[in-house]
């Protein structure tokens, strides 16, 4: 889930914008739009405790799409705040404003916009359209994110949170993301505007959907990604890095080195969000190798994972009791892995993981500040123990089986 407090929700002001670099750009700062044409969608499944910054954000999306030359590209927006849902697209009026265009609604207000049809329905809308047809397109996932749930039922991965008819919370499973997908045309770039959402786990199981992954492996600041910037980066050469640039030094900008460890006022209700962020990008076609190189280096490296976990790195910072166990990848296999077998990893995921960048501190609304020193940018799962609720879902998922995790138990 996003880092989000009380006093957010009442406080939060858009704040100025500073200009941030997207690939390559003209004479006036203007991203250089490609020939080729592209659409890209964004999925709000906002009707949550997110509502009013996903009012902010599609403001933010209004304002990005205003830097973008508009005769070959689409920005699509699925928009449920709660009520009538709707497609629409983000165009530039004849005035010169930005406005939306309404393409479908779904009606009721208790539509799950987790549930795979429905998701379904809004992709084959969007993508199936010959007004929008492309040749490259993005995808961007805006809401809630979490991870393994150990439960009487064991959730895997999840994304999106919203409400049944009954009003019941649901969430949308990375499985069924994944047949979601299937509805879709490939993707260049998915943008997890999530919380927990760049761990491997999840970009291997969606690895055939797309061909960059952008997310955190922690929590991300309330308001989410910064739109105004966000948006021409991506319909500009080298996307998938573009948007991960602009996101990161946006709050990179405004980021206070100041604000100690534990510091509860690191939340900024003032509207500034001064706490950090952290932004991974994780390549696709590179993820098989990296699944290899990891059996390679822990074949017959059975480890102690309670031990284990206690000097790893965890991104989420919610109680030890509650399983959510985000461990840094790359500390991971170098604890484990003798030193040539690590190096011999270390290679596969560089080229897997092509962008990762991290303020110094970044904020927990569980934890408070907390340092990022030594962090790499890519979660992976560890359970509590060898009897935990949630091993035998995660000995099921892509990622174990082709990356030979059991050998780690």
């Amino acid at each position: 889930m996003r880092s989000i407090h009380f006093l957010h929700l009442l406080f939060f002001l858009l704040v100025s914008l500073l200009p941030v670099a997207c690939g390559d750009k003209d004479d006036d700062d203007t991203p250089v739009v490609p020939p080729y044409r592209q659409t890209v969608l964004v999925y709000m499944a906002a009707d949550n405790s997110l509502t009013s910054f996903g009012r902010d954000d599609l403001a933010e999306m209004l304002e990005g799409v205003q830097a973008v030359q508009q005769e070959h590209t689409h920005l699509l927006v699925y928009i449920d705040f709660g009520g009538e849902a709707r497609l629409v697209e983000l165009v530039i009026k004849k005035d010169g404003t930005s406005g939306e265009k309404l393409l479908k609604t779904y009606p009721g207000a208790d539509r799950n916009s987790v549930g795979l049809t429905e998701m379904q329905e809004v992709l084959t809308d969007a993508f199936a359209s010959a007004d929008y047809q492309a040749d490259k397109y993005g995808f961007v996932f805006w809401s809630h994110g979490d991870g393994w749930i150990p439960s009487s039922n064991p959730q895997t991965r999840w994304i999106g949170q919203d409400y049944d008819a009954s009003g019941s919370e649901q969430y949308m499973n990375i499985a069924d993301l994944r047949t979601a997908l299937q509805v879709a045309p490939h993707l260049d770039f998915i943008l997890f505007d999530a919380c927990f959402m760049q761990a491997v786990e999840v970009a291997y199981e969606l690895r055939e959907c797309a061909d960059y992954f952008i997310a955190s492996p922690t929590e991300i600041p309330g308001p989410g990604a910064p739109y105004q910037v966000v948006v021409p980066c991506m319909f500009a050469d080298n996307a998938a890095t573009g948007i991960a640039a602009a996101y990161y030094e946006y709050y990179a900008a405004r980021y206070d080195k100041t604000i100690e460890v534990g510091d509860w006022n690191a939340d900024d209700s003032d509207g500034n969000w001064r706490a950090g962020v952290s932004v991974a990008v994780l390549k696709s076609s590179a993820l098989q190798d990296l699944a290899v190189a990891t059996r390679q280096a822990l074949a017959g490296r059975e480890a102690d994972v309670e031990a284990l976990a206690a000097d790893l790195f965890n991104y989420d910072k919610r109680s030890s009791s509650s399983n959510h166990r985000y461990y840094d990848m790359q500390q991971l296999v170098q604890a484990v892995a003798d030193e040539a077998a690590y190096l011999s990893w270390k290679q596969a995921f560089d080229a897997a993981r092509i962008y990762w960048n991290t303020t110094e501190k970044n904020y927990s609304s569980y934890g408070n500040t907390f340092s990022m020193e030594g962090t790499n940018g890519v979660s992976h799962y560890l359970p509590s123990s060898l009897k935990a609720a949630a091993l035998s879902v995660y000995s099921q998922t892509s990622w174990y089986q082709a990356a030979g995790i059991e050998a780690l138990f």
